[in-house]
């Protein structure tokens, strides 16, 4: 009961905090708020028995892509205050709905929440299955270098250009 609760809880707060990241516009702002994400993604992975993806995706993601991300947007000087982010009626409105809205779930899934039970028992049954087929890091290593292969490739060829245009873009060019 306590691990539905709390993949419940992680999900709902992952989709809450993806809703707040999309609505800022500041964006060193935004990317505090997808730092929350990953911990919350991480959350989920932990209760599904997959302790490696969630250190890796705390690690890569929460650590060192976020990095990236605010060292691009110190290098091109986009982290000034807006206080206008969401606020007003507009934003009480978007705001008290979305709230409504996941306690409406969070109510449902405590009241008959029978249903959302074996798609996580089933999933972390299909992992376990598999760790102790290939072992903790065969499950994430072999899929990666062989399946995906390419897109892991192009993933790192990405970051690398968009690096490089970022320092050509805030490069002040000499008199």
């Amino acid at each position: 009961m306590i691990q539905d609760f709390l993949f419940q809880a992680f999900a709902a707060s992952a989709i809450l905090g993806a809703v707040i990241m999309v609505t800022r516009r500041n964006p060193v702002t935004a990317v505090i708020f997808l730092v929350g994400v990953f911990f919350a993604t991480s959350g989920m992975f932990l209760m599904l028995d997959a302790h490696y993806v969630a250190a890796i995706n705390v690690i890569l993601y929460g650590g060192a892509i976020m990095v990236l991300f605010l060292f691009v947007l110190m290098l091109l000087n986009l982290g000034h205050a807006d206080w206008r982010d969401l606020r007003g009626p507009v934003g009480g409105l978007v705001g008290g709905s979305i709230g409504i809205a996941f306690l409406g779930i969070l109510t449902r899934l405590f009241i008959g929440g029978a249903e959302a039970r074996p798609a996580v028992e089933v999933t972390g049954n299909a992992l376990r299955a598999t760790i102790e087929e290939q072992g903790v890091i065969g499950v994430v290593a072999r899929p990666l270098f062989q399946e995906y292969a390419i897109v892991l490739e192009v993933t790192g060829v990405l970051l690398l250009v968009s690096i490089v245009g970022t320092i050509l873009l805030a490069r002040r060019e000499r008199a």
